[in-house]
């Protein structure tokens, strides 16, 4: 059964940080492409930042460039989102997506979400 699990969310005043972890399961995770998405109230889902299968590249949005880094360990299965200096308009729910091949075919997997909020 294919599983990703999100952790890490919270409250956090603006210019902190938090670090979200995601833990995969039932699939191959380090043949993935991984990635980070966030939606707010009232806005579509949008990618935050992406890591290739051996995370030999990244790409991020411009609005979190230089704040933010994925990261993964294929040992244990995680990806990261490390976020600094966060901002208010950060304040969202983050989901992690896994890309993968198998057999030519092509898999998608979200994790459930977790609610990041920057106030003070």
């Amino acid at each position: 059964q294919v599983q990703l699990v999100e952790s890490g969310g919270g409250l956090v005043q603006p210019g902190g940080s938090l670090r979200l972890s995601c833990a995969a399961s039932g699939f191959a995770f380090n043949s993935a492409f991984m990635s980070w998405y966030r939606q707010a109230p009232g806005k579509e889902r949008e990618l935050v930042a992406a890591i290739t299968s051996a995370g030999g590249s990244t790409n991020y949005a411009d609005s979190v460039k230089g704040r933010f880094t994925i990261s993964r360990d294929n040992a244990k299965k995680t990806t990261s989102l490390q976020m600094d200096s966060l901002k208010p308009e950060d304040t969202a729910v983050y989901y992690c997506n896994a890309k993968w091949r198998f057999f030519s075919r092509e898999y998608v997997s979200w994790g459930q979400g977790t609610q990041v909020t920057v106030s003070s």
